[in-house]
């Protein structure tokens, strides 16, 4: 029998390895800037056409290569930032396996151009599928100038595979503002489609921070520096009133080299425990600096994972650093007695006696010693209201007022006609299965009760109305007949650039439900229609919070973008727990929830609904 394994040719090993270093057009971006800044480059161009597909090319002043070196650079595991084992525990730069320009050129048109500071010409190459077509000496600036051209050009299934364009602009956004932050001493163009969308100049970290997500970060930044023998954390945080949603704008640096890790975000979301909510995410941009000896960074294809020998301490290091730059900048909670029962309580209860003393103390001159100085604590001026001619309310109870309370439950757009009359209990409220008997009422307004002839239903009224609104926009994002209200004042929004590639990708959604968007600026939206259905005083704030939402459900859940859409704008324009509810609210709620497809569930998967038979409540008193 004949052998059977063989060696694989350099072409498909190298479209393999492609697989895992090139997924799509931001890793190649990611692996060209990265050496571009490993070349000790002091500004670095990055040109874009079509989200990467057609063009990415990479413009660094670095120290360049020689004719040898850069035919060497498209070699397989050819590097020069290792030469042995030991070379792995001690890595300063970004590359070291010698796969990123192989793997491209394998599944890429590429043309590089080289020159080293001194030398009188330079290099041009041009490869074509791991072929080189084109080798020779060329006059180029000093530095490095790369084109990737017609990415997976050869891969059409690994080609079809990509997303659109504004989504892969985002990612490639993404990796660029990653490095662009790691590297603040060097400056950064980013060109898509000949516009210019990031000039950062060499500066600070707090400078690099505010050109890449928008000044409206000034205010917000909050200085975090601990040093200590084992590690050196330094860099800004938020505060805590800028909390999002969203784990987008968390950097961890290790080295300056960017990496994700659960468990010192863990560390950061700790030390903020009682200044927010546990579903609040804060802003950070820190960067520790550790011995490379006490990690290992060879552990994912992407080299966004790393190792610590020491993890623990590493977690209590970074959890001190921020609690104490909380500390030192005054982050505290505010004290807000008017939620102390026991305070309340004793305050009411003593109330008279401390009106009293205020009125006497009044009536006494400031010049009678100290002793009525310490008198001077004035209580709120409470005053009784008259409730004489109440039998006048009941005057003619035979008679009804027809009244058109022209009230509206938030984003429900119905409007209710009472029939008010001076009997109270003649009201009885109707439901969809026709059995109810009885009044409606809250409970700590959360929760809806209302009595059937059956017995007791109880309704979660947020998430009773999450399901009403969710299903309404998801028929709207299906027959495109969202109606919409204009602005008066349309107000403009500026959106980091990879919150606007997004936008630009769900646009069309938007449009169905009744947001009408139009750009402004290279970043900059103006909001001219919301949907009509919708009673909003602030249309900025509703639109950002529907950004993050969508990018909440995001990450957390695997959705296409009209349910994404659907989920987030029922969660964000819903009526939430705490609000009070009148009558005719209650009932539109109640109504409207049984005309669902799926009343019985909301959003997250919990009831909307609990009934309670009459057995069951017979069963509890019974002996």
């Amino acid at each position: 029998m004949s052998d059977i394994i063989h060696l694989l040719p350099d072409a498909i090993a190298n479209q393999i390895a492609a697989g895992e270093v090139v997924q799509r057009p931001a890793s190649a971006l990611k692996e060209l800037l990265e050496n571009a800044v490993d070349a000790k480059a002091s500004h670095i161009q990055v040109i874009v056409k079509d989200a990467g597909k057609t063009l990415i090319q990479v413009i660094d002043n670095g120290k360049g290569m020689s004719m040898t070196d850069a035919r060497m650079s498209f070699e397989r595991h050819a590097t020069s930032k290792i030469r042995n084992t030991e070379d792995l525990f001690s890595i300063r730069t970004f590359g070291f396996r010698g796969e990123a320009l192989a793997s491209i050129g394998a599944v890429a048109q590429v043309e590089m151009k080289t020159r080293q500071s001194g030398a009188e010409l330079g290099t041009i190459i041009v490869m074509e599928g791991s072929e080189v077509k084109k080798q020779e000496p060329a006059s180029c600036p000093e530095g490095t100038s790369i084109s990737v051209k017609n990415l997976f050009f050869n891969v059409p299934a690994r080609r079809n595979f990509l997303k659109s364009n504004p989504v892969e602009m985002r990612h490639m956004v993404e990796e660029f503002q990653r490095v662009a932050l790691s590297y603040p001493e060097i400056g950064f163009t980013f060109i898509q489609n000949d516009l210019e969308l990031f000039r950062l100049l060499p500066g600070k970290l707090s400078h690099r921070i505010l050109g890449i997500f928008g000044k409206s970060y000034q205010g917000q930044l909050v200085a975090c520096l601990e040093e200590t023998p084992h590690l050196n954390v330094r860099g800004y945080i938020g505060k805590p009133e800028s909390a999002k949603k969203t784990r987008g704008e968390q950097y961890f640096f290790v080295n300056n080299r960017y990496i994700k890790n659960n468990y010192l975000n863990h560390a950061v979301s700790n030390a903020y425990e009682g200044l927010m909510s546990g579903d609040m995410q804060p802003f950070y941009v820190l960067f520790l600096e550790i011995d490379p000896s006490h990690i290992d960074i060879n552990v994912h294809p992407t080299k966004t994972e790393i190792k610590f020998d020491d993890e623990r301490t590493v977690y209590a290091v970074v959890r001190s650093a921020v609690k104490q730059s909380l500390g030192a900048h005054n982050v505290v909670p505010a004290l807000d007695f008017s939620f102390d029962v026991n305070f309340t309580e004793n305050w009411k209860s003593n109330r008279e006696q401390t009106e009293a003393v205020h009125t006497e103390n009044t009536l006494q001159p400031d010049n009678q010693g100290m002793e009525n100085k310490y008198k001077t604590f004035q209580s709120p001026a409470y005053q009784k209201q008259s409730v004489s001619g109440w039998e006048k309310l009941f005057e003619g109870g035979g008679n009804t007022i027809e009244v058109s309370r022209g009230k509206e439950i938030r984003n429900m757009g119905e409007e209710e006609i009472l029939t008010i009359s001076s009997k109270a209990n003649e009201d009885v409220l109707h439901f969809p299965e026709g059995n109810a008997t009885g009044a409606t009422f809250q409970v700590e307004n959360n929760y809806i009760v209302a009595q059937m002839s059956t017995g007791l239903l109880i309704i979660d009224q947020q998430s009773a109305h999450e399901r009403i609104l969710y299903e309404r926009y998801r028929k709207q994002l299906q027959h495109a007949a969202g109606a919409s209200q204009q602005c008066l004042f349309p107000p403009h929004i500026q959106l980091s650039q990879a919150d606007f590639a997004l936008v630009m990708d769900i646009k069309e959604e938007l449009y169905s439900l009744g947001f009408v968007i139009v750009e402004f600026g290279k970043d900059t939206i103006l909001i001219q229609g919301v949907p009509a259905d919708i009673q909003v005083n602030n249309e900025k704030a509703l639109f950002e919070g529907l950004l993050e939402q969508f990018k909440h459900f995001k990450s957390e859940l695997s959705l296409d973008k009209r349910e994404n859409l659907a989920r987030s704008l029922a969660r964000r324009s819903a009526i939430k727990r705490g609000s009070k509810l009148d009558m005719s609210e209650m009932e539109i709620i109640v109504g409207q929830l049984f005309a669902c497809q799926n009343p019985n569930y909301g959003l997250s998967g919990n009831k909307t609904f609990v009934k309670i038979d009459l057995q069951q409540i017979h069963g509890f008193f019974t002996r």
